[in-house]
């Protein structure tokens, strides 16, 4: 009995508003049954005596010193901005007065 039907996958594309034909929903249903399979053979893998990692070696995070330098040129920053007033970006209003 498959775990992952096609009808399951035409639901999920219609609620992510995704427009899959037959074909694809078939090919999504098999390579969702192969992902399952996956994670299933996972699991059953013996991980009892394994430590929690986030990555499988140890990588070591480079940091730089925090130096405050100087802030860049306004006119420099906004040299290809569509629209500016004085020295800042100018969009377009995205919310109601009061929101």
């Amino acid at each position: 009995m498959s775990r992952i039907e096609p009808s399951d996958v035409a639901r999920v594309a219609t609620l992510a508003r995704l427009a899959l034909s037959q074909d694809e929903i078939a090919a999504m249903t098999r390579d969702l049954e192969q992902m399952l399979d996956y994670v299933a053979a996972l699991d059953r893998l013996d991980t009892q005596d394994v430590e929690p990692t986030a990555h499988s070696f140890e990588l070591p995070t480079p940091l730089r010193p925090d130096r405050a330098v100087p802030p860049l040129d306004p006119e420099i920053a906004l040299g290809n901005a569509p629209e500016r007033e004085g020295t800042a970006f100018l969009v377009p209003k995205v919310l109601e007065e009061g929101g």
